[in-house]
């Protein structure tokens, strides 16, 4: 891999790596600020308010995947990467500055809320314009290798978060985390994300968008229309990131609450068990990357949902009751090795599925769509079983996400060997002159 895809690949990264800074550290942090933004009373179920609001960053996510993968598409991935770190920064202001129930009453709420919702705009663009650059900017034989640093950097910034939350655990009270030491963070991640900016004002655009045909002349370019043209590849998308986003999600946002809230371990124990846990499973992802680009993308999704569908329920039964660090560090990275299957790969998977005008969308909106439903509910269902008395339940929900995933993963075609200049041009389709998913097209 030469100098210039690297550069390429770190400019995005590094932006990736706020982006999601910002975005874990309001559900990191969610345990200490959730009472300061509604009446004092029952602690779990501020932290379902705080968690709705949570999702609710989720829900923009389609809005933000719909208009930053237009802009992506029309305009070029380092507009949409350049757009999306700008909401992301405006966003951590408003939330770094929010007014508390004490002195607003629910208009910190109402700021609370219109930060996710930026956020949500924010991220809802930047996995695709991510996922679409990091792929594109590699070589063909390198795709699964190259794209496997999105969640590289995204774990990094959740790991900045966790290992900032442990300092400030370790450093100050637990009156000052709750009253004010909660707002560091946001407080953080603004100024990262001037930073970014900078960098991608002056970062290079993919040769494989700058040399694709009728670039500017073709007005659907990056439109719902263009989109509907590929409608069996915008549900693989769909279909394909239900399991692995709640699987991620599970073990990576919400395993904290899990310890400290129903396993019993004190909250700093259960983010140095998440911190060390997310460090290996970080470092793993170039390597199921490079794998991917060997033997292909299938056999590691594959993987993915078979130990994902069979292994959620023993792992979340046995981390409930782990006790200590030791075995639930274990138990963690297990599940994280094991949700490495899908996290590794399942960028450039969604990239490869469609052509280069359409392909920022095309990844974004029904991700975007996928992520709301699953992911972004992810903790308020694993909370609402935890209330109903049932948390068992939320167990066998994400094994069954999995299995359905699982079903997508045994159907759908190899996509590592695809031409990216010349995927879908001929249309999608079974018909005579056509591609179908995932059909190699000969150079």
């Amino acid at each position: 891999m030469g100098r210039e895809q690297w550069k390429k690949i770190w400019v995005g990264s590094a932006g990736n790596m706020v982006e999601w800074f910002d975005w874990f550290v309001y559900a990191s942090f969610a345990v200490y600020f959730a009472d300061a933004f509604f009446p004092k009373g029952n602690d779990t179920a501020n932290l379902m308010n705080t968690m709705g609001i949570f999702a609710v960053g989720f829900f923009m996510r389609p809005v933000g995947g719909w208009v930053l993968g237009r802009v992506g598409d029309r305009r070029g991935r380092k507009a949409a990467l350049t757009l999306t770190v700008t909401l992301m920064s405006a966003s951590a202001i408003l939330i770094a500055i929010a007014p508390t129930y004490a002195v607003a009453g629910y208009g910190g709420v109402a700021v609370l809320l219109l930060a996710r919702m930026l956020q949500g705009l924010s991220v809802g663009g930047e996995y695709a314009a991510s996922a679409t650059y990091l792929t594109e900017a590699s070589a063909p034989g390198q795709r699964g290798f190259a794209s496997s640093f999105q969640y590289v950097s995204m774990t990094a910034g959740q790991l900045v978060g966790l290992g900032l939350q442990i300092v400030l655990q370790r450093s100050l009270s637990e009156d000052a985390l709750h009253s004010w030491a909660w707002r560091i963070p946001f407080i953080i991640g603004a100024f990262g994300a001037a930073i970014v900016f900078y960098l991608r004002r002056n970062m290079l655009e993919t040769e494989v968008y700058a040399q694709d045909e009728g670039a500017h002349a073709d007005p659907a370019r990056g439109t719902l229309k263009a989109l509907l043209a590929h409608k069996r590849e915008a549900f693989l998308v769909m279909a394909l990131t239900m399991g692995g986003t709640v699987a991620y999600y599970t073990y990576t946002t919400y395993l904290t609450k899990y310890l400290s809230g129903s396993a019993g371990m004190a909250k700093p124990t259960a983010s140095l068990v998440s911190f060390c846990a997310l460090f290996l499973f970080m470092c793993l992802q170039p390597l199921a990357g490079k794998l991917s680009d060997r033997i292909g993308r299938r056999p590691l999704l594959i993987t993915f949902a078979v130990g994902s569908t069979f292994l959620t329920v023993p792992i979340m039964t046995l981390l409930k009751h782990a006790g200590s660090f030791w075995p639930a560090l274990g138990l963690s990275l297990l599940a994280l090795v094991v949700v490495t299957g899908y996290t590794s790969i399942n960028a450039c998977v969604k990239a490869e599925l469609f052509p280069t005008g359409i392909r920022a969308l095309g990844v974004a909106l029904p991700y975007a769509i996928a992520n709301a439903l699953f992911g972004g509910t992810a903790e308020y269902v694993a909370l609402w079983f935890k209330e109903g008395g049932i948390e068992s339940g939320y167990y066998w929900y994400v094994a069954g996400c999995a299995a359905v995933s699982l079903i997508v993963y045994l159907t759908m075609r190899e996509t590592r060997t695809i031409d990216l200049h010349r995927v879908g041009r001929q249309g999608e389709g079974t018909g005579a002159g056509r591609t179908r998913v995932g059909e190699p097209v000969a150079d």
